[in-house]
C-alpha cells in the first residue's frame, strides 16, 4: 500500500528507534535470487520513492538491452525485517518500476496483478510453503557431505538423535520465525540424513512468498555461522531425499474472510468445496507447463523420480494427478480438506513465479468449472501403464528442457505472464538445459572411457 510522506517519516522513525542504520530493498531476479542496493537510513524517504536505479542488463530474466534506461526497485513498506544478525539493517522485500511504472517482468510484480485479478473475482489467496533443508559441510574436494559421519540411518526420517545433533543451527532458526511473527508450529528431521522440516503459519501469498525468500538468506547465513552449509538443492544426494517446497494453497472469501474451499458435505469425502475441485482442475489442466516454474532447475528432476537410487520410494510426484491425503500425487489434499497442496515445488523454487501460474491456473479452472474427476487413492507409483492410461493420467515433465517445452507450448503461460516474461524464462532456461547437456560428467568418463 502506498504510503504518504508523512507515513514514510514515521517508519523512518521507528527503524531509527530501534537501531537501524542501513535499509536494503531486496527484489528478486527471474531464478528468485534476491539482489538489491543498501541505502543508509538518512536516504529511507528517498529509497522508498524509488531513488535506487539498476542496469537491468546486469541481471538474469529481467529483459534489458544494454543501451537501455534503468530499472528502480520500490520497497515494500508493510514488510520491513530487521536483520535478525545484524540489527543495523532492515530487509524490505521490493518490486521493480521502469519508468514509473511496476515493471512486469519482475515475478513479484506478476503475483501482484493476478492477485488483483483473484480479488476482482471476489478472492483472496492463501498461502503456506513447507520449508525442507538440508544442513551439510563443505568436503575438501568442494563436495558436499553429511556432517555427523554416524548419521548413516536408511530410513533417517523423524530420528531425534539426528535433530539433537544439530540442535544448535535449529534453534536459531526457529527462534528467528517465531521472533519475526510467523508461528512455527513443527519442525523435525526429514527423509534425508541431516535434511530438515520447518513449518510455519501459512498467510497472504505475497507475506508469504516474502517470508520464503528471507528463509533461505536467514537459514543459510546461520549455518555458515557454524561453518556448515545450509542448501535447499532439490537434490543434493542421488540416494538421499530431495528437498521439497510443497505449496498449500486455498482461497478465502474477500468480504468474510471465510475459506471458499472447505466443505462439511463433499461428496467426494475430501472436506473440499466445488470450488477447490474446479481450481485443482485448473492446476492439472496446466500442470506439465507449471512444472518449469514448480522445479525450476536441471537437478530438479533428479527429485521427481518414483525410486531412482534410494532404497524405497521417493515421496516425490512423477504423474500430474490428484487425490486425498495421497503422497504419489502431485496435488494432494490433506486430511480435513479445505485445501489443496502441490507437491511438485522444489526448494530452488521462485515463490513468486510459482504462486503467480498456481493461482491464474486455479482462477481459470474456477471459471470454466474445470472438473479434475474421481480422486486416485491408491499408490500411483506401483500401478501399470494400462491403468495409468486408462485413468487419463499423464507423466509430468522427467528433466528441464521437457518442462520447458511445455512451459513454452501452453498459451495460458503467455497470457498469464506476457510475452516478454514468458520469453525471458524459456531464454534462461533453455540455456541451463544446454549447458548441462554439454557438460561431460565424471560418471561418463568413469562409464565409457575404459571400454570404448
Amino acid at each position: 500500500m502506498k504510503k504518504s510522506q508523512q507515513q514514510i517519516a514515521e517508519i523512518a522513525q521507528q527503524l531509527k528507534q530501534k537501531g537501524v542504520e542501513y535499509c536494503m530493498g531486496a527484489y528478486v531476479d527471474i531464478h528468485g535470487v534476491p539482489k538489491g542496493k543498501v541505502v543508509p537510513i538518512g536516504h529511507f524517504s528517498q529509497m522508498a520513492a524509488g531513488s535506487e536505479r539498476y542496469t537491468g542488463y546486469a541481471l538474469d530474466g529481467l529483459g534489458q538491452s544494454p543501451n537501455e534506461d534503468e530499472l528502480t526497485s520500490i520497497p515494500d513498506l508493510d514488510h520491513i525485517i530487521q536483520l535478525p544478525w545484524e540489527p543495523k539493517i532492515a530487509w524490505i522485500p521490493a518490486d521493480n518500476a521502469f519508468k514509473g511504472e511496476p515493471y512486469a517482468l519482475n515475478t513479484r510484480v506478476a503475483l501482484q496483478n493476478v492477485l488483483a485479478q483473484a480479488k476482482d473475482m471476489g478472492f483472496g489467496f492463501n498461502l503456506g510453503i513447507e520449508c525442507e533443508i538440508y544442513l551439510l559441510k563443505r568436503d575438501e574436494d568442494g563436495g558436499l557431505s553429511v556432517p555427523e559421519k554416524d548419521n548413516k540411518l536408511t530410513k533417517p526420517c523423524y530420528d531425534l538423535r539426528g535433530f539433537v545433533d544439530q540442535f544448535a543451527w535449529l534453534d536459531k532458526v526457529s527462534s528467528t520465525i517465531n521472533d519475526l511473527g510467523w508461528d512455527l508450529y513443527s519442525l523435525d528431521h526429514e527423509d534425508g540424513n541431516s535434511q530438515y522440516e520447518f513449518d510455519f503459519n501459512y498467510a497472504d501469498a505475497l507475506t508469504s512468498c516474502d517470508r520464503f525468500i528471507f528463509f533461505r538468506f536467514m537459514a543459510k547465513h546461520y549455518a555458515r555461522e557454524l561453518g556448515l552449509v545450509a542448501t535447499m538443492m532439490p537434490k543434493p544426494f542421488a540416494n538421499k531425499t530431495g528437498t521439497g517446497a510443497h505449496f498449500n494453497m486455498s482461497l478465502y472469501d474477500i468480504g468474510s474472510g471465510d475459506n471458499i474451499f472447505a466443505s462439511n458435505d463433499d461428496p467426494r469425502g475430501l472436506g473440499l468445496s466445488d470450488t477447490g475441485y474446479y481450481f485443482i482442475g485448473g492446476l492439472l489442466k496446466h500442470g506439465r507447463a507449471l512444472c518449469a516454474a514448480f522445479a525450476p532447475t536441471v537437478n530438479s528432476y533428479k527429485r521427481l523420480v518414483r525410486q531412482g537410487a534410494m532404497n524405497y520410494f521417493s515421496w516425490a510426484p512423477v504423474f500430474n494427478s490428484y487425490g486425498s491425503n495421497n503422497r504419489t500425487n502431485s496435488v494432494r489434499v490433506p486430511a480435513g480438506g479445505g485445501r489443496c497442496e502441490s507437491r511438485n515445488a522444489d526448494g530452488a523454487v521462485n515463490p513468486y513465479l510459482a504462486a503467480t501460474l498456481a493461482l491464474a491456473a486455479g482462477l481459470e479452472g474456477i471459471r470454466e468449472k474445470i472438473d479434475p474427476r474421481e480422486p486416485n487413492e491408491d499408490n500411483l507409483y506401483a500401478i501399470s501403464e494400462q491403468e495409468r492410461r486408462s485413468r487419463g493420467i499423464d507423466f509430468l515433465p522427467q528433466n528441464l528442457q521437457e518442462a520447458v517445452e511445455a512451459f513454452a507450448a501452453d498459451p495460458f503461460i503467455e497470457a498469464t505472464l506476457g510475452t516478454a516474461l514468458r520469453d525471458e524464462f524459456v531464454k534462461y532456461k533453455t540455456q541451463e538445459w544446454n549447458s548441462y547437456h554439454l557438460h561431460v560428467s565424471q560418471w561418463e568418463i568413469d562409464r565409457y572411457s575404459t571400454i570404448f
